[in-house]
């Protein structure tokens, strides 16, 4: 993950498919502060539905779509009080 100028970090996803994205964002929110800011770039068109809803399952919040350089990037903020997920499938709630 690179380090922006303003301090965010920046996951390049590329074509890469939601499922997978949520893979990686869920591995590197966990080595990551609370109040991380991070941009997910990825061209998965459907990257503006699922990464609010996984920000709303895992209490991490979703910022929305943040200004780019052609390829759609997306805001999440780490939460100090996010709830754990299976490690394979994010998208589910653990404990």
């Amino acid at each position: 993950m690179e380090r922006l100028p303003d301090g965010a970090h920046l996951l390049r996803g590329g074509d890469l498919g939601c499922a997978r994205l949520l893979v990686l964002l869920r591995q590197e929110a966990l080595a990551l502060d609370a109040g991380a800011v991070v941009h997910l770039e990825t061209s998965d068109p459907i990257a503006p539905i699922d990464l609010p809803a996984w920000c709303r399952i895992t209490g991490h919040g979703y910022l929305g779509p943040v200004e780019d350089e052609g390829i759609p990037r997306y805001g999440v903020c780490i939460s100090p009080q996010a709830r754990s997920t299976d490690p394979e499938f994010p998208w589910r709630v653990v404990g």
